[in-house]
C-alpha cells in the first residue's frame, strides 16, 4: 500500500480555508455592487496600494508603458501572438455554420456568434503572466468579440509594461490597471466608470477563481479553475534535483499550489525532500513556494509502477510529468 512520506494540510483545514475565501469574496462583490467605483477604489488601495485618477489607461499611458518594453521582449510578444492568432483562426474556421430545410418551410441550423463583450483577467500580483494576455485577448479578437476589456493588477505601483503591450497588441479595446476580485467584480457587475461585460475569462488566485464562480450566471465564464497542481511520477532512473526543481517550479505559483511526487524509490523520495529544503534556501520565489510546499506538498512512496499509476489516477493533478524507465 502507498506510504505518505509527506502530507499536505488535512482536508478539514483546506475546507475551512475555502469557506473563508467564499465569505471574503461574497462580501467584496456585495460592496462593489452597492458602492461601485468607490468600493473598487477602496479595494485597490487596500490590496494593491494603488489609487489612480482612473483605472482605465489612456492611450498616452498605454504608449508610455509600451515604450518601456525592450526590443527583444516586444519581438517575443509579437512572435507568440502570431502563433496563437494563427491557431485560433484555424479553430474558428473549423466551426462552420449550418442551415438546412428539413421539409418545406422548416429551416433548422446553428450559427457561431461571438459574445458582445468579454473581460480578460491577467494575473500579475506576484509574477506578471504576460502569456495570459495572449491566450485571452488574442483569441477573443479572432472570435470577433466587439468589445474586449483587459485588466491586470499594478506591479510596483504602476501598470506592467509587458502586460500592457500584450493587451494592446492583442487587440484589447479597454485596458484597466486593476487586480483581484475588484477587477473581475467591476468588469462583471459594472460601475459608474466601467461598463459591465457579458463574459469573464482568464486565470487568477483562489479569490479570483471564487469570484468567477459566484458571478457565473450573471455573466458567462470560461471555466471553474483551481490552483495550479503538479504531479511528478518518477522512479530510480531520475535525479532528485530534477524532481525538486520541477515540483517547486509549480509550487511557486501560489500559496495553495499542490505539488506531489509519486515514486517507487525511497532513495529518490528522501533525496527530493532534502533537495527541496536546499533549494528553498536560495530560490528567489521561496516566500511563496515554501508555504505551498509545506501546506500542500506531498511525497507518496509506492510499491511498483502499477501502484504509481493507480495513485496518480486517484490524485488526478492538473499537470502530470512522467519520468520513468518505461
Amino acid at each position: 500500500m502507498a506510504e505518505y512520506l509527506k502530507r499536505g494540510k488535512p482536508a478539514e483545514e483546506r475546507s475551512a480555508d475555502n469557506a473563508k475565501v467564499r465569505a471574503t469574496v461574497e462580501g467584496i462583490l456585495a460592496d462593489i455592487e452597492a458602492r461601485g467605483d468607490a468600493a473598487v477604489r477602496d479595494l485597490s488601495k487596500k490590496f494593491d496600494g494603488y489609487e489612480p485618477d482612473a483605472f482605465r489607461l489612456s492611450q498616452s499611458q498605454i504608449d508610455a508603458a509600451m515604450s518601456q518594453v525592450s526590443v527583444a521582449d516586444m519581438e517575443d510578444i509579437k512572435f507568440a501572438q502570431t502563433q496563437i492568432r494563427n491557431f485560433a483562426q484555424a479553430q474558428r474556421d473549423s466551426m462552420t455554420d449550418v442551415e438546412i430545410e428539413t421539409m418545406p418551410g422548416v429551416i433548422l441550423g446553428h450559427k457561431n456568434i461571438p459574445v458582445q463583450s468579454v473581460g480578460c483577467y491577467v494575473p500579475g500580483g506576484k509574477f506578471p503572466m504576460v502569456a495570459s494576455a495572449h491566450m485571452s485577448v488574442v483569441t477573443a479578437k479572432v472570435a470577433g468579440v466587439p468589445r474586449i476589456v483587459a485588466s491586470a493588477p499594478p506591479v510596483d505601483g504602476k501598470p506592467h509594461p509587458a502586460i500592457v503591450a500584450a493587451m494592446a497588441l492583442g487587440g484589447a479595446d479597454e485596458i484597466l490597471c486593476l487586480g483581484g476580485v475588484q477587477a473581475v467584480g467591476a468588469m462583471a457587475l459594472g460601475t459608474e466608470s466601467i461598463e459591465g461585460v457579458d463574459m469573464l475569462v482568464g486565470p487568477g488566485n483562489a479569490f479570483v477563481a471564487e469570484a468567477k464562480r459566484q458571478l457565473f450566471g450573471r455573466v458567462g465564464i470560461d471555466l471553474f479553475a483551481g490552483p495550479t497542481e503538479t504531479c511528478v511520477i518518477a522512479d530510480d532512473t531520475v535525479d532528485a534535483e530534477m524532481c525538486a526543481t520541477d515540483l517547486l517550479g509549480q509550487a511557486e505559483h501560489g500559496y495553495d499550489s499542490p505539488a506531489v511526487l509519486i515514486t517507487n524509490s525511497r532513495t529518490l523520495a528522501e533525496g527530493t525532500v532534502a533537495e527541496i529544503a536546499h533549494l528553498l534556501e536560495i530560490l528567489p520565489t521561496a516566500g511563496t513556494a515554501r508555504v505551498s510546499w509545506e501546506d500542500y506538498g506531498e511525497v507518496i512512496l509506492c510499491a511498483d509502477h502499477d501502484e504509481m499509476l493507480a495513485v496518480a489516477n486517484d490524485v488526478a493533478s492538473e499537470h502530470v510529468q512522467v519520468m520513468t524507465d518505461r
